[in-house]
């Protein structure tokens, strides 16, 4: 391979496997070099690449060594070493510890052994390089928000191509209902990242909570510049989901916000998430006024925190209110208990009565 050839592979490396050419060049160097110590058993040789023409060269040295040396019993080493005065009669600036190179010419034989071990080498060093480069690329990003294609299927996953990497969906981590076809594009939330000895294992979701926070963070400009920010999200995939927003700014309404104008920002959301409901709901710093607002789209409550400390809260609702609090099999009361981390029982103004519990008429 001449050095027009080596450059031409060079940049097809690089643009392929997106490998800096640095990496590229030192590894063939070490490869070269490993190659020509074994044909040659010369240890004292290094191999030079020119990154700009691709010439190959290689150079034998020998180090400077004090003139002492050659009184010892080892004695000075012709083949490693010269001594400091025979040193400064071909540079006078020379000093111990330096060394002095001379370009050695390749026996042809060194070419077919050199092509084939720097070939191995090559191949190992750039498949190191770009699993380091892919790990760079996709290391970072767990508990983030990807756009990948579905690829493969078998009976319990969707494999995701996400560009340099592919992704595992397990099918238990799709939204309840949904109809995922080979080929289409698809927004996964990364759950894990793990880089084990057999490569980069990346594992994806559309049931995870965070996959609602980073649609609402994709969607809605005023979450991703910082002025509505999301305090917490709580989701029973499929089914609904609610998200605490609120905002440090008194003329931004937080939740107009992110339903848009006519709806347009939800409706986006909610065509990703294939008509799974969504509540969004004010975040409060008083616990009492969050719970209250979690338990949309039931009114009318009496909330009385009963252990600040535990987290612990109760809920007085009548009439209709009473069901919708709790919601359908009771999951309003636990996506309102995850969304303000307090543990909430709800009861009816005849139950709390009968548990000794009195609320004073506002």
């Amino acid at each position: 391979m001449n050095g027009k050839e080596f450059m031409k592979a060079v940049d097809l490396v690089e643009k392929e496997k997106g490998i800096d050419r640095s990496i590229i060049f030192e590894a063939m160097e070490n490869a070269l070099m490993a190659a020509y110590k074994r044909s040659t058993g010369l240890q004292n040789s290094h191999v030079r690449i020119d990154k700009n023409t691709g010439d190959i060269k290689v150079y034998s040295y020998v180090t400077v060594v004090e003139d002492e040396k050659e009184e010892t019993d080892d004695g000075i080493d012709l083949d490693t070493e010269i001594s400091l005065t025979e040193a400064r009669k071909k540079d006078k600036t020379l000093n111990v510890g330096d060394t002095i190179e001379t370009e050695i010419v390749p026996k042809e034989e060194f070419g077919r052994v050199a092509t084939s071990t720097a070939k191995q080498v090559l191949i190992q060093k750039i498949r190191e390089a770009e699993r380091n480069s892919i790990m760079e690329d996709l290391g970072d990003k767990q508990d983030e928000l990807l756009i990948g294609t579905v690829e493969l299927e078998d009976t319990d996953n969707y494999y995701i191509n996400l560009g340099r990497s592919n992704g595992i969906l397990p099918k238990k981590e799709c939204i309840p209902g949904e109809k995922i076809e080979m080929g289409s594009q698809i927004k996964v939330y990364v759950s894990k990242v793990d880089a084990g000895s057999k490569g980069l294992f990346i594992l994806l979701s559309r049931t995870h909570y965070g996959f609602v926070k980073r649609l609402f963070e994709l969607e809605i400009p005023e979450i991703n510049e910082g002025s509505v920010l999301i305090y917490s999200v709580a989701r029973d995939a499929g089914n609904r989901s609610k998200v605490a927003v609120y905002s440090e700014h008194d003329r931004v309404d937080p939740i107009g916000a992110c339903i848009g104008e006519k709806g347009s920002r939800i409706a986006h959301i909610l065509e990703e998430l294939h008509g799974e409901k969504v509540d969004i709901v004010k975040y409060d710093k008083d616990p009492a006024v969050f719970i209250e607002n979690a338990l949309a789209p039931a009114k009318e409550l009496k909330v009385l925190i009963m252990d600040p400390k535990k987290q612990e809260a109760l809920v007085v609702a009548d009439g209709d209110n009473f069901s919708l609090a709790i919601g359908k099999k009771g999951n309003n009361a636990r996506l309102a208990s995850r969304l303000t981390h307090y543990k909430i029982d709800i009861k009816n103004t005849e139950q709390a009565r009968d548990a000794g519990i009195n609320f004073r008429d506002e």
